[in-house]
């Protein structure tokens, strides 16, 4: 008899490429509106917006600012490194998340894994932190769509992920139990504790590395030798460096 019956995804990250993605969007949005000019090497434009984009998103997660906020401050903060000022950050937002949408990038082996978890039987579901206005349009311009039976967006529920409300929410929703259920994604900070303090099991995708875990968990990680760990009683959090590891622990 197998332990989860209802698997609940992360997007962003997990399933869909976000960073290789966001990269291409950007570019895109930058040319197509001549906004740097070719002084400015796109990289070095590309990795002040990321930190600075990481760091509101946090912010956000935790309802320290609000949704106009950021999408205002990660372009009008990003530029003004650069000297760039005084232009319509909401119409650079607007034409960014078009090209977002748009993207088609997966990890490997995405769509090949799901179907397999779709023919033996497992009910999906998505749970994303992303606007609404792009969020439903990347499923389906990737082909993702199909896989899932609803998808959760914090936007629409005015609540986030690691806010235990968003969880309750989808569960209650798709009449999951805590016990049949596990969360899968590529957040420590929002997927994966969110999770974890909701008394829920989860997977972490770390993308052979890429994705950060807190300097404890690594420590655990190494020290058992182990691809599971307890972290609370009775409550595992599994660990997996490609989409395809899923059949193994699923």
């Amino acid at each position: 008899m197998r332990k989860y019956d209802h698997l609940f995804f992360d997007l962003d990250n997990t399933l869909w490429d976000f960073t290789a993605n966001s990269r291409l969007a950007m570019k895109q949005m930058l040319d197509q509106n001549n906004i740097l000019p070719k002084s400015i090497a796109f990289d070095d434009f590309f990795k002040v917006y990321e930190q600075i984009n990481k760091s509101l998103w946090s912010d956000y997660h935790f309802k320290k600012i609000t949704k106009q906020e950021l999408i205002v401050e990660r372009f009008s903060r990003s530029l003004l490194v650069f000297g760039i000022t005084d232009m319509d950050w909401k119409e650079i937002n607007h034409h960014y998340l078009e090209n977002m949408a748009i993207q088609t990038g997966l990890y490997p082996n995405t769509l090949e894994t799901l179907g397999i978890l779709r023919s033996r039987g497992y009910l999906m579901y998505i749970i994303t932190n992303g606007f609404r206005e792009v969020q439903r349009a990347k499923l389906a311009n990737c082909g993702l769509d199909g896989f899932f039976t609803k998808v959760f967006i914090s936007e629409e529920l005015q609540t986030t992920k690691p806010h235990r409300k968003i969880f309750e929410h989808a569960l209650k929703s798709t009449n999951a139990s805590k016990m049949k259920s596990i969360m899968i994604g590529d957040s420590w900070e929002t997927d994966i504790a969110g999770a974890l303090d909701f008394g829920m099991d989860q997977i972490m995708f770390l993308n052979g590395g890429l994705h950060e875990l807190p300097r404890e968990i690594e420590s655990k990680l190494s020290t058992a030798n182990a691809t599971c760990l307890e972290l609370k009683p009775q409550i595992r959090t599994y660990f997996i460096d490609e989409i395809p590891d899923l059949i193994t622990i699923l």
